[in-house]
């Protein structure tokens, strides 16, 4: 076997232009096909942390029909039977309790409907690092009777730091919910939509804003590993019976998980025909190399060389091609993808790119992803688009008729 390697390694180098021509297909194909799915995947996980991480988190548990109807009057209490259930799932590190509600926001000469959320502040610390998303004023504090404000909320009412929001809205059961109260900090979400409409409360003074007591409308879980957050919520749901919904990130974004779908779909339409351009270019380059040692092969056979022998040392010069290709195409794609990664391009906000970003809630920013199985899916791809083409050359020597092929 080693005997056949050298030769085809050999035999490659014999048509250094023919050699370099495929090599060069398959090198920028393998870097256009990993930087597209490396910048999507980016993209993907942009959303997910605008949406999910960053806010949202991976799964939540609230009273049976909440999330269809969104009414604070669906809350329910974090009792002690419950909190036994998430204690045997040592998956979930931890809980942050919310209350969520709308209301009316009102600054001097302006009005807009907001979603009033109260949060735990130390819970939000560890779960989606709200406090790093203040870029202006300071974090509050559990005992504040102060607000954090989106981005954009704050843009809309002229408001800064230090100014006074007014509160309107119904409260649990009927009650009237208004409140006054100064705005301690901004902060940025990665989804423009949350930007332009939260109002954050610490829970204990949301729960005396909307009158809930000790109720509240949403637990957020935490895991250690979010992609165990699935399975957690399917085997919640069947322990906690029909008086709690138990909801990972699926279902609380269906229609983020169905944009990521629909645009993995045309993606893969790009790369089904890019890499039908590769296996052509590759098909084309064995055909000329058969071509063009037709008559190389028909002496060979004439004087006794085994076709199967003969046919392995095609298959091994074609497969060797396309395998070196395809790893320097990876090589070459990493750093592509690197800079990209750890220097995103970051849209203005008046630019028609971020708006286009923002009409799907998205940050107007496009980071690629750098993870390593990205890079070896279009290496195997390759690999297997070679792999199957290189059997052509070998049956078409078993095939060949020494007579014809030395009078070519």
């Amino acid at each position: 076997m080693r005997l056949i390697f050298r030769l085809a390694w050999r035999n490659l180098w014999r048509n250094k232009r023919r050699t370099a021509i495929t090599l060069a297909s398959v090198f920028f194909a393998v870097i256009m096909a990993t930087l597209m799915m490396s910048v999507k995947e980016g993209v993907y996980k942009s959303m997910m942390d605008g949406m999910v991480a960053s806010y949202m988190g991976f799964a939540q548990i609230h009273a049976n029909g909440y999330w269809e109807s969104k009414s604070i009057d669906d809350a329910f209490l974090f009792s002690d039977s419950l909190q036994g259930v998430l204690a045997q799932h040592p998956e979930i590190v931890g809980t942050v309790q919310r209350i969520e509600g709308f209301a009316l926001s009102a600054a001097e000469t302006t009005t807009k409907g907001a979603m009033v959320v109260g949060t735990d502040p130390e819970g939000e610390r560890q779960m989606t690092q709200l406090d790093e998303r203040v870029v202006a004023g300071d974090f509050f504090a559990p005992n504040d009777q102060a607000v954090l404000i989106g981005q954009g909320l704050a843009d809309y009412h002229d408001l800064g730091v230090g100014d006074t929001i007014v509160l309107l809205g119904q409260g649990y059961h009927g009650t009237n919910a208004a409140g006054k109260y100064p705005v301690k900090g901004i902060i940025k979400f990665g989804s423009p939509e949350l930007s332009k409409q939260l109002v954050m409360l610490p829970i204990e003074e949301a729960k005396r804003f909307f009158g809930t007591g000790e109720h509240i409308t949403n637990l957020v879980l935490l895991f250690d590993y979010p992609e165990q957050s699935v399975d957690i919520a399917a085997a919640l749901q069947s322990e906690l019976g029909e008086r709690y919904e138990a909801m990972a990130w699926p279902q609380l974004v269906p229609e983020l998980v169905d944009m990521i779908e629909a645009d993995r779909v045309e993606g893969y339409i790009f790369m089904f025909i890019l890499y039908m351009v590769i296996s052509f270019g590759i098909f084309g380059t064995v055909l000329m190399m058969l071509a063009e040692r037709k008559h190389e092969f028909g002496v060979l056979v004439a004087i006794g060389m085994k076709r199967v022998k003969l046919g392995t040392v095609v298959l091994m010069e074609t497969l060797t091609i396309a395998l070196l290709g395809a790893f320097l195409g990876m090589l070459g794609a990493f750093p592509v993808c690197a800079s990209l990664y750890y220097n995103p391009i970051e849209f203005a906000g008046d630019d028609e790119t971020a708006k286009m970003f923002e009409e799907y809630g998205m940050e107007a920013v496009i980071q690629a992803s750098i993870d390593p199985s990205i890079f070896i899916q279009q290496g195997s791809v390759v690999a297997i688009v070679a792999a199957v083409i290189a059997f052509y050359p070998l049956f078409s020597i078993m095939r060949i008729n020494a007579n014809k092929a030395m009078h070519s």
